[in-house]
């Protein structure tokens, strides 16, 4: 489900590359369908085209890497559609179902946010602090639908923030970017803070291993090891060859300053939860993270060559302005 960008698109690679057969479904408009596909366009929210895409199965496993819009309801719709057509369904969630993300360290076991299978957009709410989010209750009713409908035959895997090749949202690249035009960097503080991004190639092969696999239930898909958040900006440095400094500034003048957390600075937020997330569970499973400085390094080589994100509106969310941060380095 998806398959043109990418997640989906390297899970498209990853499987064709086992020699696989492999079928994607899309709406055919962000990105091109990979060559030896059976590609199938159609809109998934419709039952029209999923009971049309069923008719093209039986399928070992479903991925699922495009539910991040949809309302559990339309989770629900298309898994049942599909069930008679499929052994499997690999749901692509998020760490925000939990109830205690970000504020709380998190396993595999920790409670999750309610809501119902057949909720529609409008369900949950966002706090006053930004947690529990509106997306994350949407995700968790995604979960409980596919649960609903697959049982022990679904996978539920649960990345936190997803770096690499072909990247949408635009994190590593401003970074990127950033150390490249060098100079003074304003970077949040402590720089031995440990964050755990992990590479999209990693989370495609974890993916196809477990549609492959017999196991089930959820899975946290981040960093087992991380790396310091000097350690990321050095290898940002290193890999564009920027002349940059990093000025690592206490998050409480940060926040003073208006420096909003998780955007301005990508990867960037204080609670105490955020990058404490276990992924043993996905370790012991088979979960294998290169070094971040690798994702950091074919990153680069892709954006400095060609690199072309689908266009999505959370691009522009993405880094603090260069007025604003020569501001507050020149009030230190």
């Amino acid at each position: 489900m998806g398959g043109t960008w990418f997640l989906g698109k390297h899970i498209v690679e990853g499987a064709l590359a086992r020699r696989w057969e492999v079928t994607t479904f899309n709406r055919g408009r962000s990105g091109r369908d990979a060559d030896g596909v059976e590609a199938i366009h159609g809109d998934r929210t419709s039952l029209v085209d999923l009971g049309r895409l069923a008719e093209h199965g039986i399928w070992d496993a479903v991925i699922d890497t495009s539910s991040s819009e949809l309302a559990p309801r339309d989770v629900l719709a298309a898994a049942t559609a599909l069930r008679p057509a499929a052994r499997r369904w690999v749901h692509v969630s998020t760490v925000s179902v939990y109830e205690g993300w970000p504020h709380q360290p998190l396993t595999d076991t920790s409670p999750l946010l309610h809501c119902p299978a057949d909720a529609d957009e409008s369900y949950g709410y966002t706090g006053p602090d930004g947690s529990p989010t509106q997306y994350g209750f949407q995700k968790a009713g995604g979960e409980r639908a596919v649960t609903e409908v697959f049982g022990s035959a679904s996978v539920l895997l649960r990345p936190g923030v997803i770096l690499g090749t072909g990247e949408y949202v635009g994190r590593l690249p401003w970074w990127l970017e950033r150390a490249k035009r060098g100079g003074r960097i304003l970077a949040p503080a402590p720089a031995e803070q440990r964050i755990q991004p992990v590479d999209v190639r990693d989370v495609a092969r974890f993916a196809l291993d477990q549609a492959a696999s017999s196991s089930g239930g959820g899975f946290n898909v981040t960093h087992p090891e991380g790396v310091t958040f000097r350690g990321f900006l050095e290898a940002c440095l290193a890999e564009t060859g920027g002349a940059g400094a990093p000025v690592w500034v206490d998050p409480a003048v940060l926040i003073e300053q208006g420096v909003k957390q998780w955007t301005e600075l990508p990867l960037w937020r204080t609670h105490a939860g955020v990058w404490a997330v276990d992924s043993s569970r996905a370790v012991a499973a088979g979960l294998r993270c290169r070094p971040l400085a690798d994702t950091i390094r074919e990153t680069w080589r892709w954006w400095a060559g060609d690199g072309r994100p689908v266009d999505h509106p959370r691009w522009a969310e993405h880094g603090i302005a260069s007025e604003k941060e020569a501001k507050i380095l020149a009030s230190l």
